[in-house]
């Protein structure tokens, strides 16, 4: 798999360098690379106590992202997934550490607790004042002896470095980050494993499973489950920190493990804040990348009580630009629409015929959703079956309030509905030939001539015409047959839907900014739904 990268050899400085030129001067680095790689808060005069952490990278934001007033003091950051040596964890101690002491907040791996342990041992002999505490956040494997740390290492991050901030002293700041790491439980799920620079990746998880715990390594997970749909994965998840969640509120970080899209993290907040699992978590952190895998397509969910010791500091704003801010979890708001853009409602009709063949129409192009998609990953981006599908289902369940007897107040009807429910470009068209339609049907045209004028509004209004590789070019032929009947409509539509495999460039819609090789010998996608819309009504009419 191709990544974004110069050199394995050059990866982790590379991007520590890039977090230091963009930081706009609040980040340093102590001088020691390749080796000593500590990004440090470059406005740090040691007046307070200083927090440390790091470990592997990979896991970016955290550890380097997290630097700066507010949170972390420095991070000490490791090749990926590997823990930074002794000397690199001494450096960072010895850098930012004064009179008040340090705390190093370390996840519980071997390699971490082992490297940060010793350097806080030849840090103390120095004497600085340098204490340790080790997070365990992580329960997918329930009698693992040392649970591993993971995305709940934030919220030590966060209330720690409030605490610091306000000037707290050593013990002070550790008892607390004791108390939160007691209080906290996290669990992922991901549908991918993650892609280690230079190494193969295991795909272990088939299609149509996820995997439940895994680490943020890449450590296989407790068990591999079917998956659904991200309803079913946040169900999971609670469940499995159902017993974690007692009574009175709690708050959640909702952590991407680094490919999930920000579409779907925001439909996973939408079942996290509706679930009945989740009705102690009043508050929550994301959703966002925080702690995660280099590329992996999965999520992870953190839990914490909430009370007056941990709220205000969970709840102090920082400027850095990697930490979300915890926010309540609160009902939908909702506003009327402005006046003017409330439909009007038709009146309803009753026409048996004219309601069958449209519910059949809908059907049929929610049976070539898939179809039609894989033909617009070839000159699109492969939506053209689900738009087109999205506004047939909409449109039949839509059918009890249509005046199905009055054909010309049903096509407006129609375009009222489309322009509604439709998305697109595809939506705007549709919706302009049928209201066009509507018109003409108004002022006295028959059925044949005012479909052709809702033709010409379109292909005025999109600028599309007859071989500029569009739906215009299955759409036109077939209105003008239409006079002979369904089945010469539908084989003018065929004809005109096969004839664009061979047109070239497209000079009209979004296929026009696709090169000309990847269009050869696929018809355009809303060519060919019109083909078969017309076949699909040739056969029942």
């Amino acid at each position: 798999m191709s990544q974004f990268i110069n050199a394995k050899e050059t990866l982790v400085t590379d991007a520590v360098d890039g977090i230091l030129q963009t930081s706009g001067g609040a980040l340093t680095r102590l001088d020691g690379y390749p080796h000593i790689k500590v990004v440090c808060r470059a406005d740090w005069d040691k007046s307070r106590v200083a927090l440390i952490s790091g470990g592997g990278s990979g896991h970016e934001p955290a550890h380097a992202g997290f630097v700066g007033a507010g949170m972390l003091t420095a991070a000490v950051c490791g090749e990926v997934f590997a823990s930074p040596s002794v000397d690199a964890v001494l450096a960072g101690i010895l850098a930012v550490t004064g009179s008040a002491g340090c705390l190093l907040i370390v996840k519980n791996y071997t390699g971490d607790r082992l490297n940060f342990g010793l350097a806080a041992e030849r840090a103390r002999a120095f004497g600085l004042k340098v204490a340790m505490v080790v997070v365990d956040d992580d329960i997918a494997l329930p009698h693992l002896p040392q649970p591993r740390g993971v995305a709940g290492t934030l919220f030590v991050h966060k209330i720690a470095g409030n605490l610091a901030e306000q000037g707290a002293d050593l013990d002070t700041v550790k008892a607390a980050a004791e108390r939160t790491i007691m209080g906290m439980a996290s669990i992922g799920m991901s549908l991918d494993t993650c892609t280690v620079p230079g190494s193969l990746k295991e795909d272990r998880i088939p299609i149509g499973k996820a995997e439940l715990g895994l680490g943020i390594h890449g450590e296989a997970g407790v068990e591999q489950v079917a998956f659904q749909n991200a309803k079913m994965a946040m169900d999971v998840v609670l469940d499995k920190l159902s017993s974690e969640i007692g009574d009175g509120p709690h708050v959640a970080i909702l952590n991407n493990l680094g490919a999930t899209t920000p579409l779907e993290m925001a439909v996973l907040a939408f079942e996290l804040a509706n679930s009945d699992k989740a009705a102690q978590i009043k508050h929550v952190i994301g959703p966002a990348a925080l702690m995660t895998s280099l590329d992996m397509h999965g999520f992870s969910v953190s839990v914490l009580p909430v009370d007056e010791s941990n709220a205000a500091h969970l709840a102090a704003a920082v400027s850095l630009a990697a930490w979300p801010g915890m926010n309540d979890i609160t009902p939908i708001k909702t506003q009327p629409l402005p006046d003017g853009l409330s439909p009007i409602q038709p009146i309803p009709s009753v026409n048996a015929k004219t309601a069958d063949v449209i519910s059949q129409c809908c059907d049929l192009l929610v049976a070539v959703e898939s179809d039609l998609n894989t033909l617009d990953a070839k000159s699109g981006d492969g939506d053209t079956g689900s738009t087109l599908a999205t506004a047939a289902r909409a449109l039949k369940g839509a059918l009890d309030r249509m005046p199905l007897a009055d054909h010309t107040q049903l096509f407006r009807a129609v375009s009222t509905e489309l322009s509604q429910t439709m998305g697109g470009s595809s939506g705007v068209i549709l919706a302009i030939f049928f209201g066009a339609t509507g018109d003409a049907c108004a002022n006295g045209k028959p059925t044949s001539k005012a479909l052709m004028a809702g033709l010409d509004r379109i292909s005025q209004v999109g600028g599309a015409q007859i071989g500029d590789r569009t739906m215009i070019d299955a759409l036109d032929p077939a209105l003008r047959a239409l006079g002979d009947g369904v089945e010469a409509a539908a084989l003018a539509a065929r004809a005109g839907a096969n004839k664009t495999a061979n047109m070239g460039r497209a000079k009209a819609g979004r296929a026009a900014y696709v090169p000309e090789a990847n269009l050869i010998g696929h018809n355009d996608p809303g060519a060919e739904a019109v083909a078969l819309l017309f076949e699909g009504l040739a056969k029942v009419m």
